[in-house]
């Protein structure tokens, strides 16, 4: 390839918003000589490569502004730990089904657990399949919300939480909130209800929650959005946390015999 064409193509790769083909010209030069490719063979591969750059750059990008409080998958959870926990249940989930249906998740069970580790896994299998996401707690959506609704701006804050695909909801239920903080929160169910999916997480069974918004009627109103089309996963056990500490001390009393 002569260096004015090469130079003639990776102007046109960078106006197009292709800086992977613009650097990586030479390599895809070499490799078609190499194999001896075809014309339609090459184009391929450069289409090829070229869009799963740009789905590792989305995805990245992604998981930056998600706010997610770490990058787990389901890979690193052990299931072994929660013996009465199917795997498969959590795995169906990962088929990302509920959230093509526009449907929910709920992840129920003692603190500690492993709860948000599944629920963050499935946000980021939900981020590398293309869909936008956001993770919060729900004690973070109620004063976010408030300060918005005091300066004026509510119907803007309650866009950033109805934006994503997923919305993932941490810690449901450890602090009861006031009628007025329900009704925000329910705003958000009430809004996200067959038009994306929530995630949650909670320590609390769905019986217990009406001490926590504080209100039966509100309470029935935002369980009837948020069960109507839901996967409830129930995790009980010892803390998943403690595993690997357990697992330490059990090593060092056997070292120690």
């Amino acid at each position: 390839m002569s260096e004015l064409v090469s130079t003639r193509i990776r102007n046109t790769a960078g106006k197009l918003g292709l800086p992977h083909l613009a650097e990586a010209l030479t390599q895809y030069a070499q490799r078609a000589d190499e194999a001896k490719m075809g014309y339609l063979d090459l184009i391929d591969l450069v289409l090829s490569e070229e869009l799963a750059v740009r789905d590792d750059r989305r995805f990245r990008t992604g998981l930056r502004i998600s706010k997610l409080p770490h990058h787990k998958t389901l890979d690193d959870y052990d299931f072994s730990f929660h013996p009465e926990l199917d795997p498969r249940r959590v795995k169906d989930l990962a088929t990302l089904s509920f959230v093509e249906a526009k449907a929910n998740a709920a992840l129920l069970g003692p603190p500690r657990v492993g709860k948000t580790h599944i629920a963050v896994a499935l946000a980021v299998t939900a981020c590398r399949a293309g869909y936008s996401i956001y993770f919060t707690s729900l004690d973070d959506i109620v004063r976010n919300l408030k300060a918005a609704e005091a300066a004026g701006r509510l119907t803007s804050k309650l866009g950033s939480y109805l934006r994503p695909a997923v919305l993932v909801v941490d810690e449901v239920s450890y602090q009861p909130l006031e009628r007025a903080e329900a009704n925000l929160v329910f705003q958000v169910i009430s809004r996200c209800y067959e038009k994306g999916s929530i995630i949650l997480t909670s320590n609390k069974s769905f019986s217990e929650w009406g001490r926590v918004f504080g209100d039966e009627v509100l309470t029935t109103a935002i369980l009837d959005r948020l069960l109507h089309h839901c996967d409830v996963i129930s995790i009980n056990g010892l803390s998943y946390r403690l595993k690997n500490r357990l697992a330490t001390i059990e090593r060092d009393q056997d070292n120690a015999a």
